[in-house]
């Protein structure tokens, strides 16, 4: 659940700095540039983001099923030690 807000976060970034690009070009009269600059770099700081937070979900989720798979694994030694094929009757 905490990996949910990932487009938001991305969305905002983009939207955060064309604001500011837009802003610069009102305030300073540059014309288009600085709302093409923020724009670009709202998208590039946006998908650093996103790729850096899909890694880490990714990373987890492969942590979360060999985690798994070791009690599992464990769970069927067990069951061999005591004589248990795991099935009941």
């Amino acid at each position: 659940m905490r990996h949910s807000s990932i487009g938001v976060e991305f969305a905002a970034a983009v939207a955060g700095f064309t604001l500011l690009g837009w802003w610069i070009d009102g305030h300073y009269g540059t014309g288009p540039w600085g709302l093409v600059v923020g724009a670009a770099l709202g998208l590039v700081g946006g998908m650093y983001n996103l790729i850096r937070e899909a890694t880490q979900a990714f990373q987890e989720a492969d942590q979360d099923d060999r985690d798994r798979q070791d009690d599992r694994g464990r769970r069927d030694d067990r069951d061999q030690d005591d004589g248990n094929d795991g099935t009941d009757g």
